[in-house]
C-alpha cells in the first residue's frame, strides 16, 4: 500500500514505548501494533489526533504517501 505509517520512528525519537503510548492514547497495544507494522487499513481521526497530541507531532509526521503499485480495494469497500 502506498500509505506508510511512521509510528516506530516517532516512538524512537520520543523515547517512548508502545505500551506507554497506548496508555496515554487509550488504544490497545494490539491496535497500535497493527498501525505500527503497516497492517492497518484505516485509522480514526480521533485516534490520529490523540497520537499527534501525545507525540507532539502533525499527522504528516506519522502518515506518508509513497507512490507505488496500488492494491485494489476489497469488494466490500464500495
Amino acid at each position: 500500500m502506498p500509505i506508510r505509517v511512521s509510528l516506530d520512528r516517532m516512538l524512537l525519537e520520543r523515547r517512548m514505548s508502545l505500551t506507554e503510548l497506548a496508555d496515554r492514547v487509550g488504544v490497545t497495544i494490539a491496535n497500535l501494533s497493527i498501525l505500527k507494522t503497516g497492517k492497518a487499513r484505516a485509522v480514526r481521526f480521533s485516534t490520529l489526533a490523540a497520537l499527534c497530541r501525545e507525540l507532539d507531532c502533525q499527522p504528516g509526521d506519522l502518515i506518508v504517501y509513497e507512490p507505488g503499485p496500488d492494491i485494489p480495494p476489497d469488494d466490500d469497500e464500495g
